[in-house]
């Protein structure tokens, strides 16, 4: 089976076919480290964290590079209006990055280079472009001469003669062509900066990504990836450098992800509608998040709501509520350590992925296994035939193997699954669980007197705190109704 990637350079669906057999070399532009991460970010990592798994699970030798901006601008002011020194604030935005993406489960990439670690590399291809004429220096500062690289705009459709100097670029009168953007920027008073062949300065934006990729994947790699927002112009200006530079195509296959909108409207600071992921996390179990996040193709526009979001964590019960029926009907010394030999999910939901890492109809496939298999249980009852009990172990074991190799999720005990989100209701509601025990045992005591007007009573009263009593054989258990 042939993966096939919708490639923003062609603006169709292709079939991949990697530069060497049987390894990938993919680069992904990670945060620029000024703030914490909001959950546009996390879509961003969530995609290209399960779109490196896949290409892992499917026999490739992935090389995975994601990396980190810095120094930059937005990082220098943040820095000043905090009154902190830049690279510290910088580092201090990573540290909060690994906090989030580890609470989301994303695995690290096999290289996360810094700019600042790279400086050498930067300046070098900086006078490599210099060299050929492509660049050119002004007071310190060093541009690139956008009208010397023919290609320019074949990854964004815009044309150079058909944009409007002024609307998207700031004017600068000292540049060759108002689009001419900068490689190298002189350093201003107390400003990080580094020595040079044109003085002390920083790179620029576009710059770093280039020197980075090349160094750790090579001239020519794979995949590059990101969010639809750094096509224009951070992704058109590192074809500009790179190919420029080096005379080869920089990047194979492009693959950009869509974006969050949070109740239907873009997100924007300017709204006030920025949902940082550690807020997130506080009203929602990371792994629905995760499942959020994938449950729409990554290249399509995904609406972040409150409703949307409460789906998505029923979702994530319907499949630790099947692991816990497994578990409880087969025994749980049954499913240890139980491989799959037949796999009933696999192969369609391979299928899925091969198609443009298709996430959202991999997890229709999940789901579709879960309800034959939950049909299985309620037909077989205590009774199970040996062969419905081998596809229950089969399926069960596939299932937690694709979500937790591939998607990030299921990686949790059910019992344990269960009694956090119970705990994070309660931390949501401002509800006392000691106090809601206290209640459920004076009912029991009630029942066990058999003074049914107070037990009712007791009853009524937790219902109209949102809490739901089931009474079984095994004693008495409580859950919020939603």
């Amino acid at each position: 089976m042939t993966i096939r990637i919708f490639n923003t350079l062609s603006g169709k669906k292709e079939p991949f076919e990697p530069i060497e057999a049987g390894k990938i070399r993919m680069y992904v532009c990670g945060p620029t480290v000024y703030d914490d991460c909001h959950i546009g970010h996390a879509r961003s990592v969530v995609v290209f964290d399960v779109i490196a798994r896949f290409l892992e699970a499917a026999g490739f030798d992935l090389t995975y590079v994601r990396n980190f901006t810095d120094i930059d601008d937005k990082i220098i002011q943040r820095a000043n209006e905090v009154k902190k020194d830049p690279l510290a604030l910088a580092e201090e935005f990573i540290q909060a990055f690994y906090r989030d993406m580890d609470a989301l489960f994303v695995r690290r990439a096999d290289f996360e280079p810094k700019v600042t670690d790279y400086i050498p590399q930067i300046q070098e291809l900086v006078t490599r472009l210099i060299e050929k004429g492509q660049a050119y220096s002004v007071e310190g500062d060093v541009y690139y001469a956008v009208e010397t690289f023919k290609g320019y705009g074949k990854l964004s459709g815009r044309k150079l003669e058909e944009m409007e100097a002024g609307a998207r670029v700031q004017v600068d009168r000292r540049k060759k062509n108002p689009f001419d953007f900068a490689l190298w920027k002189s350093a201003k008073p107390g400003e990080p900066s580094w020595d040079s062949p044109w003085g002390e300065g920083r790179p620029g934006w576009h710059i770093e990504c280039s020197a980075m990729s090349g160094e750790l994947l090579g001239e020519t790699f794979d995949i590059h990836g990101g969010g639809k927002d750094l096509i224009f112009p951070h992704h058109e200006n590192e074809i500009a450098q790179s190919e420029g530079a080096y005379n080869k195509p920089f990047a194979k296959y492009w693959v950009h992800n869509g974006f969050v909108n949070i109740n239907q409207e873009k997100m924007s600071k300017s709204l006030g509608n920025f949902l940082m992921i550690k807020d997130v996390l506080k009203s929602f179990h990371p792994e629905a998040i995760r499942l959020f996040l994938l449950s729409s193709q990554y290249r399509s526009p995904i609406d972040f709501s409150e409703s949307a979001m409460e789906e998505a964590t029923a979702r994530m019960e319907r499949l630790y509520a099947f692991l816990k029926r497994v578990e409880d009907m087969v025994g749980a010394d049954s499913i240890e350590n139980v491989k799959a030999t037949d796999r009933p999910c696999w192969g369609r939901f391979s299928e899925a992925m091969f198609d443009d890492f298709n996430s959202a109809r991999g997890l229709g496939v999940l789901f579709e296994t879960v309800r034959h298999l939950n049909g299985l249980m309620d037909r077989g009852g205590a009774s199970l035939s040996d062969g419905d009990r081998m596809s229950l172990l089969n399926g069960r074991a596939d299932i937690l193997d694709i979500g937790q190799k591939i998607l990030g999720i299921l990686n949790e005990d059910p019992e344990h699954y269960f009694e956090s989100q119970r705990r994070r209701s309660l931390d949501n509601r401002d509800i006392d669980a000691s106090h809601i025990e206290q209640l459920v045992e004076a009912r029991i005591q009630a029942r066990a007197e058999k003074n049914w007007q107070k037990a009712d009573e007791i009853r009524d009263q937790l219902q109209a705190m949102g809490i739901q009593l089931e009474d079984g054989p095994d004693g008495t258990i409580w859950k919020f109704k939603d």
